[in-house]
């Protein structure tokens, strides 16, 4: 346990603590009982512009911009340790945040949090450019240096992990950052906040600001100090911040929404496919933009998996995420609850079968729905057709490879896909077919910060992880020297 206080949720500004201007404040629900837990700090457009002011003055001294990689790196390494130290807090923080199951707080959420930026320092020791040969009487090289300043928008739905994905790779090349996390889910990014100044990330390199997407966000996109944005949203939204960030013409990275597809041939190993499967759609209480909520099953086996999801699904425990067990929290609020039964029942009408699920589960007054499983839906339904982000799988059959691909390809989104096959040539084949950034072979949810994702048409355009997110933090510079 530490000595970070949630209350009283002030803004994190040039590394100092502060109201917003105005005043305001808004309300943190815990969503596994409806109740609020505390208040925190809701930006205005006049906190964003300090915050921005704060980052470019901290970027143009060159404390942080200017030092070696290795430094950064060093700095980066002492984050990781910390959050590793105070990973008990952080999990109960997120999980009490989100209504994530506390044991899966801890082994993904944490861990995965500690990895980003250990990974990400490791980048930043070798961070360099490149000598280039060329038929003139010169030398020819590249350095790559840091855009500025980076505006950092992430969802509800894994605070710590994407907030990480964007700040870790933004600090290794040495730019400096204003967070706006979403207005939901704030608590964590404020823990990290001091965790960062404990850390000795120089005052002003990292500032959060917490409030509204239509106005603290709105103010962060359109703000001039700012060179780059990274986002992970909806589609909806990361349309309009693209068009933003195209008026100003800023590099942005768009992480968007996903409705992966999750294909069980029938020489799959049906043990192992149903787990991945099983994951694929219920992890994170759905709510995952890499989640796998269309199941695609080879005609032979489709009865045999829909009578196998019927007995094993059920069994899945939901409940209270303090509890050790639990591995299906609460909806992360009663809007995003909402919409779950909306598509619920749209199936119904269109003449679906609930194969389980499909209601509500009173608990402790939280917003619980049960993991559900639908059959007997057309592929132009649009509950098949649109992003759900809830404990929802559709399944629908196929008949040949061909088929398969071109139902995984249906939709508007390509962030993810997955194949379950015993035929490791197919498995490349079609994987190479599958119109997604990342593709999961054998299982489901497979990351790790070397590998980089992103999506393909309306998921969004980019990376995080891996190298090419640390290039996408950077500018070239050439440098060409006469030898004459």
């Amino acid at each position: 346990m530490t000595t970070f206080e949630i209350d009283p949720g002030r803004l994190f500004i040039g590394g100092q603590w502060r109201e917003a201007a105005d005043g305001a404040r808004t309300e943190v629900v815990d969503p596994s009982r409806g109740t609020v837990v505390t208040t925190v700090a809701e930006a205005g457009a006049a906190d964003v512009d300090a915050a921005v002011k704060a980052a470019r003055a901290a970027f143009d001294t060159g404390l942080w911009s200017g030092a070696s990689g290795r430094e950064r790196g060093r700095v980066l390494l002492r984050v990781a340790e910390l959050i590793r130290a105070e990973a008990d807090e952080i999990a109960r923080l997120e999980s009490l945040d989100v209504g994530k199951p506390i044991t899966l707080a801890h082994a993904v959420d944490v861990t995965n949090a500690a990895n980003d930026y250990e990974y990400f320092a490791s980048l930043a020791f070798s961070l360099d450019g490149a000598t280039r040969d060329t038929p003139m009487n010169a030398l020819a090289y590249t350095r790559r240096g840091p855009l500025g300043v980076v505006a950092a928008i992430t969802p509800f739905n894994f605070p710590l992990i994407l907030a990480g994905s964007k700040i870790a790779p933004a600090l290794a090349a040495g730019n400096t950052v204003v967070h706006k996390p979403a207005d939901e889910t704030p608590l964590s990014a404020l823990y990290m906040a001091g965790l960062f100044q404990r850390a000795g990330v120089p005052d002003g390199v990292v500032n959060v600001v917490t409030g509204a997407g239509p106005v603290a966000g709105e103010a962060l996109l359109r703000h001039p100090g700012v060179d780059k944005i990274a986002f992970t949203g909806s589609t909806a939204i990361g349309r309009h911040a693209a068009s933003v960030a195209g008026e100003h013409l800023k590099p942005v990275t768009m992480e968007l929404g996903g409705n992966a597809a999750h294909i069980v041939f029938e020489d799959a190993d049906l043990e192992k496919a149903v787990g991945a499967v099983i994951k694929g759609f219920v992890f994170n209480t759905g709510q995952f933009c890499m989640g796998g909520p269309r199941l695609l099953v080879a005609r032979p086996v489709y009865r045999t998996l829909l009578n196998i999801l019927a007995e094993a699904v059920p069994g899945v425990p939901v409940g209270d995420p303090r509890k050790a067990e639990t591995v299906v929290g609460p909806m992360a609020g009663e809007k995003h609850l909402r919409k779950v039964e909306e598509y619920v029942e749209l199936a119904r009408k269109e003449g679906a079968r609930i194969v389980c699920g499909g209601e509500r589960l009173d608990l402790d007054g939280g917003y619980y729905y049960k993991p559900t499983v639908i059959a007997d839906l057309a592929n132009d339904s649009r509950v098949v057709q649109e992003e759900i982000f809830g404990p929802v799988l559709t399944v629908q059959p196929f008949d040949d490879e061909d088929e398969a691909v071109a139902l995984a390809n249906s939709t508007p989104y390509g962030l993810a896909s997955g194949v379950q096959t015993g035929n490791l040539a197919r498995a490349h084949r079609v994987a190479d077919r599958l119109q997604a950034g990342i593709v999961w072979v054998n299982d489901w949810a497979m990351l790790d910060p070397a590998v980089p994702f992103g999506g393909v048409k309306d998921s969004g355009f980019g990376r995080e992880y891996g190298p090419e997110a640390l290039s996408s933090y950077t500018k070239v510079k050439s440098v060409v020297v006469s030898l004459d």
